[in-house]
This record gives structure tokens, sequence and C-alpha cells, in this order.
């Protein structure tokens, strides 16, 4: 039987599996309301069967909690599993910043923050430390140029309330840890490093940009125009500051929405809701040589060679294209744009990141996709 978490074992096995779809009963939270009476439909069909998945063995090996397929828009395949089911809401972790990167798109067009501006512009307080170089779009795109300890990276968890404060320990907020951070600093826009920090950042560029907290923009801008079928939650530090690295909490299916409203190029039948420009960019204009010379380049040339890293979203540039949201313990978003493919994923890995659930994962979408496009092709 698994057992309620807490702050000190909360992304540990056997714990996690609990504390993966009840963050909020962990974490401080805010709610990112949805609409109810303006919900997008997903029709279902039984297109793809079951047992075409390979799978039930795959998803085991994956530690799946819950699997969403969309073709066309409609439900074709989905399951639960370690107590989850199509109301539950589970952490995205760091597939967040795909929603990040969208929400900024939103805002970027509408002039409410420039993206291209310092982020001391919006955060005058970082002006002395590592990030004083570094641009709105530097941020989205990990090229800040700074470099993080293990230390570091832990103080900065304890800041956003994800990790408990030891004995001896001096308690900040997130606001607090990016006021004091001096750390080792390379030219910012040079190649990708995945710092997570960055995102949080963002959040608070956002909320002095729009004077509004991050997750009422997610719920205007995204979560309520899209129809989303239930509400979502942001986690917060001490202060109420964002975890907009990795706090989004929500719904497989409301996630697969988010991969939908992708490959309609932004719209919910005729009504705008991420200008098509914004998701072009993201398509187009992530930079490979930041990413082949970059913290990652090698370590993904088993999955591909031909990647990029544009505001939050993995970019394969393979045919087809594919564009993916990713996060620690196994959480994914792809889409396949070209051939109206989304797949929303869940996961309860046991490590942060698993060598094997990894590339099997991303071999398994390879070979579902080329299925799904072969059978269309027999029947065209």
């Amino acid at each position: 039987m698994e057992s309620p978490a807490d702050l000190w074992n909360w992304r540990v096995r056997p714990y996690s599996r609990w504390a993966f779809r009840n963050v909020p009963k962990i974490i401080r939270s805010a709610v990112v309301a949805n609409e109810p009476n303006d919900v997008w439909a997903l029709e279902r069909t039984a297109k793809l069967a079951r047992g075409s998945l390979a799978q039930r063995l795959v998803l085991q090996a994956t530690s799946t909690d819950a699997i969403v397929v969309l073709i066309d828009g409609k439900i074709v395949f989905e399951s639960y599993e370690h107590g989850n089911d199509e109301h539950t809401p589970h952490i995205l972790m760091s597939a967040t910043k795909s929603v990040v990167g969208l929400v900024l798109g939103i805002l970027g067009s509408k002039g409410a923050i420039n993206l291209e501006a310092p982020v001391t512009q919006y955060v005058p307080e970082v002006s002395e430390t590592a990030y004083r170089n570094a641009t709105i779009r530097d941020l989205m795109d990990m090229r800040s140029g700074v470099e993080l300890s293990e230390a570091e990276e832990r103080a900065c968890r304890i800041a956003a309330g994800w990790d408990p404060v030891s004995e001896g320990e001096a308690p900040q907020s997130l606001h607090q840890w990016f006021a004091h951070l001096a750390v080792p600093v390379a030219p910012a826009g040079g190649p990708f490093r995945y710092i997570s920090a960055n995102t949080d950042l963002l959040g608070w560029a956002v909320e002095r940009a729009t004077g509004a907290s991050f997750a009422s923009l997610v719920s205007d801008l995204l979560w309520k125009p899209m129809g989303a079928e239930h509400d979502a939650y942001l986690t917060l530090d001490r202060e109420g500051s964002p975890r907009c690295t990795g706090g989004l909490c929500a719904t497989a299916r409301d996630f697969a929405r988010i991969g939908q409203l992708v490959v309609q190029n932004g719209l919910r039948g005729t009504r705008e809701i991420v200008p098509a420009a914004v998701i072009d960019d993201i398509a187009t204009n992530g930079d490979a040589e930041a990413w082949r010379t970059g913290q990652w380049g090698k370590a993904f040339g088993s999955i591909s060679k031909n990647m990029n890293y544009r505001s939050g979203w993995y970019v394969i540039n393979d045919d087809p294209q594919l564009l993916f949201a990713m996060g620690i313990h196994g959480q994914n978003l792809f889409v396949d744009r070209r051939n109206r493919i989304v797949i929303a994923k869940f996961s309860s890995w046991s490590e942060s990141t698993d060598y094997v659930a990894l590339p099997l994962t991303h071999f398994t979408i390879d070979r579902l996709r080329r299925s799904i496009v072969k059978k269309r092709a027999k029947t065209a």
C-alpha cells in the first residue's frame, strides 16, 4: 500500500507514486482555474487497439502513471495506473517549462513583455548576480551562461519549497535566493546549458511585467480559453512566488489538450489562443549549434542528432518533426504536427533520469507514429 509523502521523500519511490498526484497536499500551491462551462470535449474512438502499443510491457517498463494518445484531436488510447485516472492532476515537473514558453509567447505577442530585453529590466534585483547579462530569450532557451553547483541547485529547491530545510540551514524565498546568487557565469547566448532556475526567474520577470500572478496568467491566457476540463495547480514558495520551472500539476487529458492546441497552430476552432507565429517560432528558430555544442548534445545522440531547444520545448528535426516537453521522473508531451498526433505521458520513474526508460519511451513513440502513418497510407 502506498504511503502519504512529505518534503523529505516525495520524489522517492514508493512515496512518489502517491505524491506526484497529491502535490498540493505537500507543497503550497495556487489554483490555475479552468472554465467548467466551456470545456473542450475530446471525442473517443477505438482506432488504436490496446495491444498495438506493444504495450503493457512498455508501459510497465517505463513506470507509466497515465497516457493519452490523440489522433486528429480524438482519444484513440488512454491508460491509467498507480491510483491515477482521467481526473487526477499529476505533476509535470520540467514539462512545465513548455507551458511557460507558450504563456510567454502569448504575452510577448501582446507587447506585455519584451522577450529580447535583459531580465534586469524587469528584475533589477539580479543586476549584480550571474544573471546580469541574460535576456528573457536567453532564459527561455537555456542559454543564460549561468552554472550552478549541486549545492546551489539544492538551495534553489529549498527556496522554492521543494526540499525541507535541514538543521542549521537558513530558509530563503526564491527571490532572496536569486538576489544573492554569486556563481560562475559564461557569456549569455552561448551553448545550451540546462538550468532549471532560469525558468523560475522568468516567472518573477513575468509577474513584474504584468502585475499578475503567474497562476492567474496561465488560467486567463491558456487554461480557460483552451477549454481545460479540470483546474490545474502550480506550486509556490513560502512567499507565494511560483515554481515555473516544474511546479504545474494537470490531468493527462488537459496536458494532451495543450498538445492538440499546438497541432492546430494555436487555434481552438476559429479562436486564436496561442498566435501561430509563437508555435512556428518554437518549431523553426531553435539554435542547432547551441544544442550540438551544449550540455546534452551528445547524450541525446541516440535519440536524434538533429535537435534544438526553444522556449522550453525540445525539437527533433528529423522527418517528420517532433516537438516535445520533458520533465524528470518521466513526464512527456509529444506533438507531431504534420500527422496530427499528440501523446501525453506521466510516469513515476524511481530515478530522476532513467537511462533505460528514456530511450525506450522515445523508441516506442517513434514506432507508434510510424504505425499510425502507415495505417493512414493504406486507407488513403
